[in-house]
Formats: structure tokens, C-alpha cells, sequence
């Protein structure tokens, strides 16, 4: 599968973008810096799942399989009058892409559209979903897993679709995905970035500020800082939802500083009945909000919360 093929010293050339070139586990990567482009490509408004949409099909899955598209963008070819877009230059030459790049503004539309249409029957099912290029296939038995597990290889094969097997997770009860260790019950932070928040020190040249501009280094401000890290890596770990459950919706709301919301739910686990949580959402109160009084920041806490959690409780029995 060529990816891209040079362009001759005699053909004139109009359009070129500059290289990027970036290490991964040791390896160079060539990327295009596409940005110009982008800035004049028409949105391709094909809506792309929300993760914690995806991950929440998951409740009640004592199997689990994690597939990944073999460099999943560029296995879509480019048409002919398309590629004179996609030239790339850089020491060795002028090049241009006869796949799919990484870096095109609608590359993860057009490539989720591509899955969703390939693998509709299965997702109407019930038992697969798709997040771009990951594949993921849930059951409550081994024996529908396994079969659904051919299912989807047998329709990949004639269509030439690869799967990169070393990215790949079959029949785990719990596993990576999406940025998350999941299982059929709970859903929790993928240690891996944990540990990349927890490595990230205090900005100390002008280039590290740029990410904190306005921050000046004090003791009180460094106390915060590192307690935000702590925070971010000691999240609680939430439960999936059962949709046949009711929910439960707490909401709180400080006058001067802002709105929070959590949604939990009673389920029975190992035969014991446990009150877990789903989701946390939180928010600062707006300049035109400051001045409410108790009840009515309490009241738009409660409308803010029903709005921002109307995937779960649209039809749902809930109290709070």
C-alpha cells in the first residue's frame, strides 16, 4: 500500500505543504503541516460518536474485544484531481499522498461514515460499536463473542479492510479503550495518563508559560497546581449504566462560584446492592448569573443538569 509517490523534476508544481516530522517509540514520522488547506475544506458535519456514549454500550459486557484499523486513515485512497492538494516537500523532493493523511480536516468524518455503513447490521445489533478507527465488540457469553468476533473478520477480509493485531484485545473481561480501562461495570482513568500528569512539572521557561499565561509561580499557586494533579489522577471509578434502572441526580450549587451535578445509580453487584456513580459534570457561574439569589442559582442548576445529562435521563425514572 503505497502512501505516497514522488513528483517528477519536470512537472510544475502550484501547490506544496511543509513537513512536519515527529518521533514515535523511536520511529520518524512524515506528517504534512495541512493546515492552509483545512482553513478552505467545507466542514463534513457527519457526526462522530461521543466516547462516553460509546463506552456506557458497554454495561453488563463479561466480554470484550478492542480492534484497531492498521493505520486506519490511510487505508481510503485519494482521488486522481485531489492529490496536487496533498503535496508534501521537504529535502528528498516534492512528494504527494495517494491515501487518506493524517492531519485533513474531515479524515475522521469521512473514515467514521466509511465504518458506520460497513458495519451498520452489527451495530444495530447491539453487540459492536465504532469510534473512527476503533473497533469495539461486546457480550454477555463467550460463545456469542466468538462468533462475533468471525462475524466482523469475515466482513473485513474481501473488503480488504486490515486490523493491526498488535493493537488488538480478544475477549478480555476488562481493558483499554478510548482512553479508559472499562468493563462491563465500571469505567475508570487509563493509568498511562495518569502518569503523564503526574510527571508534568512546574513551568519554568517562557515556552512551558505559554501554556500558563497569567500565571504567576507563588507557594499558594503551586499548592493548587500540584493539588489539580492530584485530583486529575485520583478520579473515583464510575459505574456503567443500566438503562432498565432508575437514576439518581444530586445537584449543587455555590451562590458566588459555580454549578456541579452528579448522577448516580443503585445497581446490584455480586448480589449486593451498591450506589455508584455515572457522570460528574461541573461549571463556573456566569458574570449575569453572580448576582442570582439561592433559589434561583438552584434552579438553574437543575435545568443545566437535566440539558447537559438529557443523553441518560430522557425517558428515563429518575429522583433527586
Amino acid at each position: 500500500m503505497d502512501v505516497i509517490r514522488t513528483i517528477g523534476h519536470n512537472e510544475i508544481v502550484e501547490i506544496t505543504t511543509p513537513v512536519l516530522i515527529t518521533w514515535h517509540d523511536g520511529k520518524s514520522r512524515l506528517c504534512g503541516d495541512f493546515r492552509a488547506l483545512n482553513n478552505y475544506t467545507k466542514e463534513d458535519r457527519y457526526p462522530i460518536p461521543r466516547i462516553p456514549h460509546v463506552l456506557d454500550k458497554l454495561a453488563k459486557a463479561k466480554y470484550i474485544t478492542k480492534m484497531d484499523c492498521m493505520k486506519g486513515f490511510q487505508q481510503n485512497g485519494v482521488k486522481p484531481n485531489s492529490m496536487k492538494l496533498l503535496r508534501i516537500i521537504c529535502h528528498m523532493g516534492i512528494y504527494e499522498y495517494t491515501r487518506m493523511p493524517f492531519g485533513i480536516k474531515n479524515a475522521p468524518a469521512h473514515f467514521q461514515r466509511m465504518m458506520d455503513t460497513i458495519f451498520q447490521e452489527e451495530i444495530l445489533e447491539g453487540w459492536m460499536v465504532v469510534y473512527i478507527d476503533d473497533i469495539i465488540i461486546y457480550s454477555e457469553t463467550w460463545e456469542d463473542h466468538v462468533q462475533y468476533i468471525d462475524r466482523v473478520l469475515s466482513k473485513c477480509k474481501p473488503i480488504n479492510l486490515k486490523i493491526s493485531l498488535k493493537k488488538c484485545n480478544f475477549g478480555q473481561q476488562e481493558l483499554l479503550a478510548l482512553g479508559h480501562k472499562v468493563s462491563g461495570l465500571s469505567l475508570a482513568i487509563d493509568q498511562n495518563k495518569v502518569a503523564e500528569v503526574l510527571q508534568k512539572p512546574v513551568p519554568k521557561s517562557i515556552r512551558e508559560m505559554q501554556y500558563f499565561l497569567g500565571f504567576e509561580i507563588t507557594k499558594e499557586r503551586r499548592d493548587a497546581y500540584e493539588k489539580i494533579k492530584h485530583e486529575l489522577t485520583n478520579a473515583p471509578v464510575l459505574i456503567l449504566p443500566d438503562f432498565e434502572l432508575p437514576f439518581k441526580l444530586y445537584i449543587a450549587a455555590a451562590c458566588s462560584q459555580g454549578l456541579g451535578a452528579a448522577l448516580h445509580q443503585r445497581q446490584i453487584v455480586n448480589g449486593e446492592p451498591r450506589e455508584g456513580v455515572i457522570f460528574y459534570i461541573s461549571r463556573q457561574l456566569k458574570d449575569s448569573e453572580a448576582g442570582y439569589g439561592a433559589t434561583q442559582t438552584e434552579r438553574l442548576c437543575l435545568v443545566w443538569a437535566l440539558e447537559k445529562l438529557y443523553y441518560y435521563l430522557e425517558g428515563a425514572v429518575f429522583e433527586f
